[in-house]
Order: C-alpha cells, then structure tokens, then sequence
C-alpha cells in the first residue's frame, strides 16, 4: 500500500532566482530577460552565431554563451547595448512604487 503525502505548493514571486534564495536575484532576473529578448531577435532574424558575432563586436564563443544563457561575462549594460546594435530601441521608465509592493526592475520585452 503506497503511503500518502502532503503536498505543498508555494507560489512563485515572479523571479524564479529569488525563488531560489540567490542573493542577486534581481541582477539575474534582469539579464535572463534581456537576454531571452536578444535570443528573439536572433531566431526571428535566422541570424547564425557569425552574423550575431559581426553585429555585436564579439568573438563567437561570446555569441554561443549569450545565446545559451550563459551570463556571467555579460553586464546589464552590454546587453541592452547588443540590443540597440540588433537594432532596437531600449527604453528605460523610471516611475514611483505601488504602496503594496517593494521597488523592483523590470523588463518588458515587445
């Protein structure tokens, strides 16, 4: 006779980085977004890793760890300037918190 068990479900905050108690959640969530907006842009262009490479100034091991998601040489900043260089606008809103929630960043990708 199988033993049963409780589940317990806990819901997400929306950044699956904070879900996972990573100390720079945020950083992350941010890169992990630009990033997969970057990788859109790259399918939707059916651009290969040396077409990526010429548009970016970058080698193509560079171009394989960013369409892999592999960050940690990528700051917030180079990543919204890869997007201008795919030819995109990047626009930054600065506006005041709701009272029911603590600051954050976002990134809404079109």
């Amino acid at each position: 006779m199988a033993k049963k068990t409780r589940e317990c479900i806990i819901p997400s905050s929306g950044n699956v980085f904070a879900d996972l108690g990573l100390l720079d959640a945020e950083e992350l969530d941010t890169k992990t977004r630009l990033c997969a907006a970057i990788n859109r842009i790259v399918a939707r262009r059916r651009l290969t890793q040396a077409q990526v490479a010429q548009a970016l100034a970058i080698n193509q091991p560079k171009v394989s760890a960013l369409l892999h998601y592999n960050l940690d040489g990528f700051s917030v900043e180079r990543l919204l300037r890869f997007l201008t260089a795919l030819g995109h606008d990047v626009e930054i809103v600065v506006k005041s918190k709701p009272r029911t929630r603590t600051a954050r960043i976002a990134v809404i990708a079109a």
